[in-house]
């Protein structure tokens, strides 16, 4: 039990609150708790001492002994009391956008709705347009969303399941009977999504080894149970295989299951070249029908301990894994002309954070602690301009206030600095929501479209364009406005935007957060031919999420980035004068 579970089972009770018609306070208690258990930077273990629990703020004496409860049993009895009262499936309408508790409560009242199964059948029928409240539009678009899930069935983002994916990975590893552990697969890659997760286990012990799997906490159900092979669904519903093999064996399996298909085609064609034959447990002699027609191996197969040494046996550089989709890392691998690609401890700063100040959930002083606590130099505060009123966006007097703020902060602080920037929304037109004179007491400006996502392509990409070349504009934020699994990007010439940013010097954003991962890697090597730089940034809107650069890095690397082309990895010293370059004068 962690504390993302225990704070998920408190938003779920606040859900059914809700569903309920409970007292508002009541409901915004547990929300409340939910929230400061997530910034809580204490051990599970402190979780058993309800005095502890007290001291968080926003956790009072009862949720406090449900929270004990929840970290000592593993289970609640309140909240399996509550969920006893609704169908099983109710909760999944809470994932459909524009359903909150009082219309999930009319169309469980009005019409027995209590799945998106039920749902989808009511709008056909045309009965949730009947309701009060819905109408024809509403029915509409709620089909659209319906339609939406089905054909994302099955795909998960990347962020969504990594914690499991981790903490299962993890547990494996501190088996004494495991000798590797690695998962493979999409997620090994960084692809921004993943359909299941393979991990590939080392070991002399395979029946030990997968009843710890199969057992694990993190499981919901078994599909299937061997002694080679298992999969099982975890609580996030993605299911999970597992490979046990032998350490010789072990190379070979996890660099077939890494994949790409793609690329794993190329591998065993350079091996036929050199009469060999490569799969997920050897790599040996091509097979002959008779002895007389058998081909000999070019040269003789060598030991292959681990991955390098395969590739090198197939006179390649190692490629990365990020790498391995068939889009030239093998011509660069033969030619000695692989990058370095950039690595999570070379950043040293980040920018595109807010506070409480707009839409965040922590103050200018937390978000400063977190990032020194990851150990960073640097960290740009850029809450929403005043456009995105959805977003309590800063008007230029509460922007002036927090400019002074920021600037008092650093005062304080040793080998440390707070940036004061903006989030500025890109108007249809592509002008700012701020004037120059604002914009230049700033120092630094992240550009960002947020609004009106319907224009043409050609529209779009001149209003983008537009607010690029305003030499105060230091970034653009989240190109093409995708939300993975959720909404498709709006329509945007990238080359065309990449062009622009060459020519302005304009830095482009790789947003980090699991939901967007926008730039998309496979424009990288497109930007980084014309030269244009990147920056990697969490869009962070509370503290831990600081952590998700980890996501930004992972498709840096995809992208075939290095340090040199990521700006954020500019020691402190260097990169206010990196900021600076773009609003000077030629």
């Amino acid at each position: 039990m962690d504390k993302a579970t225990i704070a998920d089972v408190l938003e779920k009770i606040a859900t059914l609150l809700e569903l309920k018609d409970e007292n508002p306070f009541k409901i915004r208690a547990y929300t409340n708790a939910a929230r400061s258990l997530e910034t809580f930077g204490g051990n599970v273990a402190d979780l058993r001492d309800e005095e502890t629990l007290e001291k968080i703020p926003g956790i009072g004496k009862a949720i406090a002994a449900k929270i004990k409860e929840l970290v000592e049993t593993g289970s609640l009895k309140f909240y399996e009391d509550l969920r006893a009262e609704f169908p099983a499936d109710i909760l999944e309408l809470f994932s459909l956008p524009g359903l909150g508790a009082k219309k999930i409560k009319a169309l469980y009242e009005k019409l027995q709705v209590s799945s998106i199964a039920q749902l989808h059948e009511a709008c056909v029928a045309g009965r949730v347009a009947e309701l009060p409240g819905f109408g024809k539009t509403t029915q509409e678009k709620l089909s659209r969303a319906i339609t939406e899930r089905e054909k994302h069935a099955g795909s998960f983002q990347l962020g969504a399941i990594a914690g499991e994916a981790e903490t299962l990975q993890n547990d494996l590893r501190a088996h004494p009977d495991a000798l590797h552990v690695c998962i493979a697969g999409s997620y090994r890659r960084r692809k921004e999504i993943v359909r299941d997760l393979d991990f590939i286990v080392a070991t002399s012990a395979p029946a030990e080894i997968t009843a710890t799997f199969v057992q694990h906490p993190l499981v919901e159900s078994i599909i299937a149970q061997g002694p080679t092979k298992s999969s099982v669904r975890l609580r996030s519903r993605i299911q999970c295989d597992l490979r046990v093999v032998s350490a010789t064996e072990y190379p070979f399996a996890l660099n077939y299951f890494t994949g790409s298909k793609e690329h794993n085609v190329v591998l065993r064609s350079r091996a036929l070249q050199r009469g060999w034959t490569l799969n997920e447990y050897r790599l040996g002699p091509v097979p002959a029908i008779d002895d007389s027609k058998k081909k000999k191996p070019t040269t003789k197969i060598p030991e292959v301990r681990d991955e390098a040494e395969l590739y090198r046996a197939l006179e390649l550089d190692y490629i990365p894994p990020e790498l391995r989709e068939n889009c030239g890392e093998f011509e660069a691998a033969a030619a000695g002309r692989l990058p370095r690609l950039i690595e999570a401890e070379n950043l040293r700063g980040t920018f595109h954070c807010h506070t409480t100040a707009s839409d965040g959930h922590n103050s200018l002083e937390e978000m400063a602690a977190a990032a020194q606590e990851l150990g960073l130099q640097y960290l740009g505060i850029a809450d929403h301009s005043r456009s995105s009123i959805q977003a309590h966006g800063l008007d230029a007097a509460r922007l002036r206030t927090q400019i002074a703020a920021i600037r008092k902060l650093n005062r304080e602080f040793d080998n440390f600095r707070l940036f004061a920037g903006i989030e500025c929304d890109i108007l249809r037109d592509g002008a700012l929501d701020f004037d120059d004179e604002l914009l230049a007491e700033l120092d630094y400006v992240i550009a960002s479209v947020h609004s009106v996502f319907g224009l043409s392509e050609a529209d779009m990409t001149r209003r983008i364009i537009r607010a690029m070349s305003n030499p105060f504009v230091t970034m653009l934020a989240h190109p093409t406005g995708r939300l993975l699994l959720k909404r498709d990007p709006y329509a945007i010439d990238i080359p065309a935007i990449i062009d622009a940013a060459a020519e302005t010097g304009t830095w482009i954003e790789i947003n980090a957060a699991p939901k967007r991962l926008d730039l998309d890697w496979r424009w990288w090597p497109l930007a980084k031919e014309k030269g244009v730089k990147c920056v990697i940034n969490p869009d962070a809107h509370r503290t831990e999420r600081l952590q998700e650069l980890w996501f930004g890095v992972g498709i840096a690397r995809k992208g075939w980035l290095t340090k040199a082309d990521v700006m954020n990895c500019l020691p402190l010293g260097k990169i206010e004068n990196a900021l600076a370059t773009k609003r000077s004068p030629e």
